[in-house]
């Protein structure tokens, strides 16, 4: 009977339109079947370990091996920074009155580290919000912040609207380095601050020129808020994640193209309504067999990643599914290794953003090792970036301050969860 059950569910999914039906399994029927892009795209499989009980959303998160780091922090714009940033707890006060930083992006560029984030008044992403950038020669001693955008049109302190939540003002928010050729640009989202999205939503960048400025090059899609930089694929095209003003109701995206030029994209769907899953956020990479893989963050608090296949380079997407890698509905960030492993930067422990774990997986579908790198505070919006060795993994305390930690990537090789195999 068992063996009926999970032949008529793969052939439901393999027949089901995109976006006609969430994955509503329950947390006690995963299919726990290896992942294949092909053959089994509806496996939920994507934490397996003797150490993995047989409930993940049961794993002591807060006791997870720790991974030894060195520390900094790029900038703070708490009200009370009478407490040192790593055993502070964010209290209502502090946070109002100081402002917000999150929305952290790294990448390593012409000999130097470069990082950059929003910037703004209150609580994020309110009228007024900017982003800031600075620079490091060793990802660890950085420059004081500097402006990367200008001011959002007539939406700067002397605004009536000013750190306020209006339709009347606007904020930008970071995307992101895109190193396209020889060029660093700096994507940056521009609408409304009345919610999430306002209906004038586009996608600028700004590109670093020889003094060290940066150019507006001015909207390079319209109606987009991506979540990660663009990355090549194997056609040698580009590809983001979109999400538009209204996605909420349309679902999630994915733009490829960017070759000819920085403003000529094609948009593909991943869901058909975004009514039937709750999809935030995308990462997405390529698989050693040239499949692409993308998560999403699901906002209808399931606890637990969702995860889609593309075979035909972004094109389409098979049916996202409930997996079993637990998840605070928090952003998430990953990337493959130069060595092959895959990692993954996470806020696994459901309904709350502490800890901040990385996972490793080799091949980049099932993960099986899962350690700690900060907690005891909110820590989220992470960033790695992997460079000479070691890992440079940008995160937001409590959404005022820019954190880094730089990681021996040897110093993962030898660390084991309890009772792993």
């Amino acid at each position: 009977m068992q063996r009926t059950f999970v032949i008529l569910l793969l052939a439901i999914s393999l027949v089901t339109p995109i976006g006609t039906q969430a994955d509503d399994q329950s947390t006690d029927a995963f299919d726990l079947s290896h992942p294949h892009p092909v053959l089994t795209p509806q496996s939920q499989l994507m934490l397996r370990g003797a150490w993995v009980p047989g409930e993940s959303q049961a794993i002591d998160f807060d006791h997870l091996p720790q991974v030894p780091a060195e520390y900094a922090v790029i900038s703070d714009v708490r009200g009370d920074r009478s407490v040192p940033v790593r055993e502070t707890t964010r209290q209502k006060a502090d946070y109002e009155s100081g402002g917000v930083n999150q929305h952290n992006y790294l990448v390593h560029h012409d000999g130097e580290f470069w990082a950059m984030w929003s910037d703004g008044p209150g609580v994020e992403d309110r009228v007024g919000q900017r982003v800031k950038f600075a620079r490091s020669p060793d990802g660890l001693n950085w420059s004081e912040p500097q402006f990367l955008s200008p001011v959002p049109p007539q939406s700067g302190p002397d605004s009536p609207h000013y750190g306020t939540r209006s339709e009347a003002g606007f904020r930008y928010i970071s995307r992101g380095f895109w190193q396209r050729d020889s060029e660093l640009l700096a994507l940056a989202s521009l609408d409304e601050a009345a919610g999430f999205f306002g209906p004038s939503l586009e996608m600028h960048a700004f590109r670093l020129e020889p003094d060290d400025t940066w150019k507006d090059l001015g909207v390079i899609s319209d109606n987009t808020i991506n979540n990660f930089p663009p990355k090549q694929i194997a056609s040698g095209q580009w590809m983001m994640s979109r999400r538009t003003w209204d996605y909420k109701k349309v679902g999630v995206q994915f733009l490829v193209g960017g070759t000819r030029d920085i403003d000529q994209w094609e948009s593909y769907p991943v869901l058909g309504s975004g009514s039937e899953l709750s999809a935030e956020e995308p990462l997405w990479w390529a698989l050693p067999d040239g499949n692409l893989m993308a998560l999403f963050r699901d906002n209808r608090k399931s606890g637990y990643l969702y995860r889609s296949f593309s075979t035909d380079d972004g094109r389409t997407w098979s049916r996202p599914v409930k997996t079993n890698f637990p998840d605070a509905t928090s952003k998430i960030h990953g990337l493959q290794l130069s060595d092959g492993r895959f990692v993954l930067v996470s806020n696994p422990k459901p309904r709350k953003r502490d800890p901040m774990t990385i996972s490793l997986s080799d091949d980049g579908k099932v993960f099986h090792t899962m350690l700690k790198l900060v907690g005891g505070r909110r820590i989220d919006y992470p960033h790695v970036l992997e460079h000479d060795g070691h890992l440079l993994i940008a995160f937001s305390g409590a959404k005022q301050t820019v954190e880094v930690l730089k990681v021996r990537i040897s110093d993962l090789d030898g660390m084991r969860n309890a009772c792993e195999e």
